[in-house]
């Protein structure tokens, strides 16, 4: 079925942005692909054609973007459905064409609670095969909060990951745990030999940064050789960084959001000495669920911008990062009253953005 509709309401309202009421040059057109019974969580594109897409009740699915035809694929393993918790994202590996290995984050159930993990497995057809945990991260918990967790490489043979603080906040603070950290491995698993912390006794080798509330945007710029993050904060304070090996991002010492409880800040204060600071925060929370820097062509006016979907907002964010440092914001899809999950730029430069309703939707010029 498909729905395709131009965001007129763009050209008669101002976009709102933080001291920018600029309109966009160009129209934007939905198609909706299909609409999934579940929440889809993760995407990505295999091929020419297909797409996979997670859903958080554990169900993987291969989908023709271009006709809406979708099949279940098989042979995933238990994954613990609790809270903000179970199937998360889905990346095709960087030797894909070679290894056919998808990388999984996934809530798994341990004695000691559930824990997110980071897996793999070789898709044949309609199955997987060969199903590895690679990281089963600590601690567990019963906790259904702040599992993160997005998936991505770099150019050098590594896989990123992050994990959210698992509603415990000074397990940010504590790198003797994975929890409110940013993980690098090798594909295999292994742990590089140029980690921050390899040769640290009390801290875990797999730990690239720390100090991250529930980090679930994930995306490294091959252009740059620079890896972003985007995060939730409590009540304000989400946060687009730029990640440095062996970097506090201060969570919960440091941060703009204050507490749920009472209009009073959480730590101490919005910056600290040994802190990073985030590039761009968001004031009152927009709630962002995945990111990437727009490097297509069909939207030429959006290269190099970073596109991030958000849940509380219920828009697709697109930032603009000056030389100055300042930045311009620009808010779309507003008029769809829809929670924005997951994004993806496929290789046409169309964009596919999923909902909590269930709903993949492609969005081309």
């Amino acid at each position: 079925m498909k729905l395709r509709l131009a965001l007129i309401s763009l050209l008669l309202t101002p976009l709102i942005a933080l001291g920018n009421n600029e309109q966009p040059s160009q129209f934007v057109n939905i198609d909706q692909i299909t609409r999934l019974d579940g929440i889809p969580w993760g995407m990505t594109q295999v091929d020419q054609e297909q797409l996979l897409a997670t859903t958080l009740d554990g169900k993987l699915y291969r989908i023709w973007f271009n006709i809406g035809h979708v099949e279940p694929v098989t042979g995933l393993p238990a994954i613990a459905r609790n809270g903000q918790g179970g199937l998360l994202d889905v990346a095709i590996s960087p030797d894909f064409q070679q290894s056919s290995y998808l990388y999984f984050t996934y809530a798994k159930s341990v004695e000691e609670g559930y824990a997110t993990t980071l897996a793999r497995a070789r898709l044949n057809g309609k199955q997987l095969e060969n199903w590895q945990d690679l990281l089963v991260t600590t601690p567990a918990s019963d906790s259904g909060h702040h599992f993160g967790s997005r998936i991505t490489f770099d150019d050098k043979g590594h896989v990123f990951f992050g994990v959210g603080d698992r509603g415990e906040r000074n397990n940010a603070q504590d790198p003797s745990n994975h929890a409110g950290s940013i993980l690098r491995l090798k594909l295999d698993g292994s742990i590089p030999s140029d980690n921050p912390y390899v040769r640290h006794a009390h801290i875990r080798p797999e730990i690239w940064s720390y100090g991250h509330r529930n980090p679930q945007g994930l995306f490294y710029d091959k252009e740059t050789h620079t890896l972003w993050e985007s995060e939730h904060g409590p009540r304000g304070g989400d946060e687009i960084n730029v990640i440095r090996p062996g970097a506090n991002y201060g969570w919960p010492i440091v941060s703009f959001g204050k507490e749920y409880w009472a209009p009073i800040r959480v730590g101490e204060g919005t910056s600290k000495a040994g802190v990073n600071d985030p590039l761009k925060v968001y004031t009152p929370s927009i709630a962002p669920s995945a990111l990437l820097r727009y490097q297509g062509s069909l939207f030429p006016d959006w290269r190099g911008s970073f596109l991030t979907t958000a849940l509380a907002g219920q828009h697709l964010n697109r930032v603009v990062f000056k030389q100055d440092g300042t930045s311009e914001e620009f808010r779309y899809l507003r008029h769809l009253d829809e929670r924005l999950r997951a994004i993806i730029e496929l290789q046409d430069g169309s964009l596919v953005v999923s909902t909590d309703s269930g709903k993949l939707l492609r969005l081309t010029p």
